[in-house]
């Protein structure tokens, strides 16, 4: 015991010397005391006199040990490599093989490095071939490409297995254009790739994006008859859903004669990241039913569809079972802040960002960005400015995230300033998203000028989300000449949201350029694209209740449309005019007022004052922006009930209480306490209750 003591000691003083003659003082004790030769004690030695420039200390060091394992070979090669004695480095690698010592991962890839620097393209070739014939192919090359790439640029002859370690390196290391580059030659030699080259390829289109090229390798595996096992099946299915193409995913999915956890988790991922999270529960729901448990990425995946539809029942719940039953892990803490953060309670949100042990610049990102969306730009900076005295970095999407809360919040000056902080202090290139966040800025704030003259101050074309930004600045605040630049140039983007073209087309409307809104509604229709109706969500006792604009489908319609009623003769007491101009249609002022009223938001609102005890705290999930009308009414019903409101439009969201729209929202007590009971509780089961529930939902959130 005491040996072992000894030996964990001086390896601390070994690494903690600074000099020479303290370490060859250790280096005595260490052969007194017999330590010397005992465990990687000499390869820690070898490295402590390599450190210091002492090569020849460390040479006898080695030559002297009564046996040397693989850290102790490492250490002398490495030594040589670093000292750029590349003769020496292969010759004790080519010695230790004939000793019958296996090399590791570290050994081939300081190898491979002396090959290339020492242009030795026949010994590099050799150590390659060894690399991947003991299966370390992978690990020798992630994150070393470009010497491997200098390795395989001067090889005489390439067989199959460099085109595949090439390959699947590439893809593997995000260098997925590259990867395809490397395919490309390989056709050119006319050397025919198997099912590992192909699914390197398969992860390489995922990284780009590449739907075509994608369908053309699975089209080239069905022609060749190549196997596809449940990695590549998965890996498509991974790539069709990444790319927004599910149908093709799910068809890959159900074909699949054997699934595993893994090719549920990236169907379930795909249909909520596209925005489907009805399909996403239910495919969890199918996956335990064929015996399978949800694994993490699922989870998130799970979690991301509560944030979509505002389902904060399931969101805690599934929180629960992460902690219990999962790592808490950074990926999944992060996930869970973003849910809460969207489903209403920032309070909770902060409470498991604090909770987490190792906080990144991830989990600083989410927070940041959750204080952000509910338009408390003041509580976002100062989590910003936390964040600078951890010694945290901010990168490009931390300020992505404080210049949006600015924008949220209407701090002009502070984003401003910010912005020219992370230029000139920080040396970051502003991207697309830094641009659109600072043109929404000072477009909300009216100032179109300025932000034409920041959009046209950009190095890179401006993309569709600035003209965007632009534009609806334009909308809201009359500025019709720079708007109408901005829609043509919305236009000549060719958009694929048919929200953006109803933008455009109630910018037209606003002006009173009909002709302009009939071409962009025939825009729409040669496309096939339709307006997507707006509809509003509210959870009421754990379940989803859902309304589109004018649903007389309802059970309580009538309970609903009686409360509306009363609360619009109130508004009007108070001094509420309805603001018709939001209605971009030529009707009678008394239909346009009824249209209002109906809005889905409203509808959900006088829902949840039918269903709810008074004081309750209402939150409605939206997927289009509110417009100006509802805004000022809901000032009025949250004076008129004495309740707060939330709404969650498809930006931000909105507090209002006491007939004020609030920016500086009080944490809710109640539901940090629910999170702190979650932390501390016993959810051990996958909350299905809960699944089933939102999957009753009398109207399908995916049909809207």
């Amino acid at each position: 015991m005491r040996l072992v003591v000894g030996s964990k000691s001086l390896k601390t003083l070994l690494i903690t010397s600074k000099d020479e003659p303290t370490i060859a003082k250790i280096h005595a004790l260490m052969i007194l005391t017999g330590i010397f030769g005992h465990g990687n004690s000499n390869a820690k030695l070898i490295q402590s006199y390599a450190r210091l420039g002492h090569i020849e200390s460390a040479r006898q060091v080695f030559d002297k040990s009564p046996q040397c394992g693989v850290d102790a070979w490492n250490a002398m090669i490495i030594a040589y490599s670093r000292r750029g004695a590349m003769f020496e480095a292969l010759s004790l690698y080519h010695r230790m093989a004939s000793e019958g010592v296996r090399p590791d991962s570290s050994t081939y890839t300081v190898v491979l490095k002396a090959c290339t620097r020492s242009l030795d393209l026949r010994s590099g070739e050799e150590t390659w071939r060894q690399a991947v014939d003991q299966g370390y192919g992978d690990d020798v090359f992630c994150g070393k490409m470009d010497e491997a790439m200098r390795v395989f640029d001067k090889m005489g002859r390439r067989d199959l297995v460099c085109w595949t370690t090439m390959i699947t390196g590439l893809a593997q290391n995000g260098q997925a254009r590259e990867a395809v580059d490397i395919y490309r030659q390989m056709q050119k030699k006319r050397v025919e790739g198997d099912g590992v080259v192909m699914l390197g390829l398969i992860q390489a289109c995922t990284t780009l994006g590449h739907s075509k090229m994608g369908l053309s390798i699975h089209g080239y595996m069905i022609r060749k008859d190549i196997i596809m096992d449940v990695i590549v099946q998965t890996s498509l299915v991974d790539m069709y859903a990444k790319n927004g193409h599910l149908e093709l995913a799910s068809c890959v999915f159900r074909k699949m004669l054997y699934k595993n956890v893994i090719s549920w988790s990236a169907l379930i991922s795909g249909f909520a990241q596209n925005g489907f999270a009805g399909n996403a529960l239910q495919l969890v729901v199918d996956m335990q039913s064929f015996g399978y448990k949800p694994d993490s990425v699922s989870l998130v995946s799970v979690l991301l569809a509560c944030s979509q539809v505002g389902f904060l029942k399931l969101g805690k719940s599934v929180h629960g079972y992460i902690v219990r039953r999962l790592h808490f892990d950074c990926v999944s803490s992060t996930a869970v802040i973003d849910m809460y953060s969207k489903c209403g309670s920032l309070s909770s949100a902060r409470t498991v960002f604090y909770q987490i042990s190792f906080r990144d610049s991830i989990s600083w990102n989410a927070i940041i960005a959750s204080y952000g969306i509910h338009g408390s730009g003041e509580e976002a900076l100062s989590l910003f400015l936390q964040m600078r005295e951890t010694n945290v970095k901010p990168d490009h999407a931390t300020f992505a995230s404080l210049l949006s809360a600015f924008s949220h919040s209407g701090l002009v000056e502070k984003g401003r300033y910010w912005f020219s902080v992370m230029v000139n202090e920080y040396k970051i290139q502003p991207s697309e998203k830094h641009y659109s966040c600072m043109v929404d800025l000072l477009s909300r704030a009216g100032r179109v000028e300025e932000a034409q003259e920041l959009i046209d101050s950009m190095i890179t074309e401006p993309g569709i989300a600035i003209w965007v930004a632009l534009l609806s600045g334009c909308l809201n605040h009359g500025k019709f000449l720079i708007g109408e630049m901005a829609a043509k140039k919305v236009l000549e983007l060719n958009p694929d949201d048919p929200g953006i073209y109803a933008l455009v087309s109630n910018f037209f409307a606003t002006a009173r350029r009909w002709d302009e809104v009939a071409e962009v509604r025939k825009i729409m229709k040669k496309t096939g694209m339709k307006k997507v109706p707006g509809n509003s969500v509210m959870e009421v006792n754990g379940k989803l209740h859902a309304f589109l604009m004018e649903d007389k489908s309802h059970y309580q319609y009538e309970e609903i449309m009686q409360v509306l009623g009363k609360l619009d003769c109130e508004m009007k007491a108070m001094g509420y005019v309805p603001k018709t101009e939001f209605v971009l249609h030529n009707l009678e002022e008394e239909v346009k007022e009824r249209m209002l009223c109906n809005h889905s938001e409203r509808l959900a609102i006088a829902f949840g004052l039918l269903n709810t005890g008074p004081g309750t705290r209402l939150l409605i999930t939206k997927n289009l922006r509110v417009c100006g009308d509802c805004h000022e009414a809901t000032k009025f019903i949250s004076k008129i009930v004495n309740r707060e409101i939330v709404v969650r439009d498809v930006k931000r969201f909105h507090h209002f209480k006491d007939g004020v729209l609030k920016h500086n929202m009080k944490d809710e007590v109640t539901l940090m306490e629910e999170v702190i009971t979650i932390l501390t509780g016993s959810e051990k089961e996958f909350p299905n209750q809960c699944l089933k529930w939102i999957l009753e939902t009398t109207l399908s959130l995916n049909n809207f």
